[in-house]
């Protein structure tokens, strides 16, 4: 696959924000208090992993299949935290930081689906557009039940 220049300076900007994903994931899930969190942001880090490696075959010309089409199980959660501690802080931080970097880099994969000529392109970015959707969802859901988010 032949790539126009604007698609190729997108798919540059997708490989950095991933990057940017699974680094923040993992370096959070080291952060992160709750075992609960810990555990989601070690499960968001292999899922923006596995976008970036997607990007990666597309930007060498390969279109992917994407496998499942349905959603995932999403995880429940219980409330770790009752008061306004230390730790509810920090936890309450890194989730508002990767929420804000969900939002991102859900906005970008949406310029991209309007942006790139290929339809089997345009499928595969509205897929990962769609699960960048769900770990903001689950983000969200992490913070509602801990009260987190106002």
């Amino acid at each position: 696959m032949q790539w126009s220049q604007k698609e190729t300076d997108l798919m540059k900007d997708l490989k950095g924000q991933e990057q940017l994903c699974v680094d923040k994931y993992t370096r959070h899930a080291e952060a992160a208090a709750d075992p609960q969190l810990k555990n989601l942001f070690s499960q968001l880090a292999r899922i923006e992993q596995q976008h970036l490696q997607t990007i990666q075959q597309m930007e060498q010309g390969s279109i992917p299949q994407m496998s499942g089409g349905g959603k995932n199980q999403e995880p429940t959660f219980t409330a770790a935290y009752t008061g306004d501690s230390r730790e509810k802080q920090n936890d309450c931080f890194l989730c508002s930081d990767v929420l804000a970097g969900e939002k991102h880099v859900s906005a970008l994969y949406d310029t991209c689906v309007f942006e790139f000529r290929d339809e089997a392109a345009r499928q595969v970015l509205n897929h990962i557009q769609g699960e960048e959707q769900q770990h903001g969802k689950m983000l969200y859901d992490y913070m509602s039940v801990n009260g987190m988010y106002a």
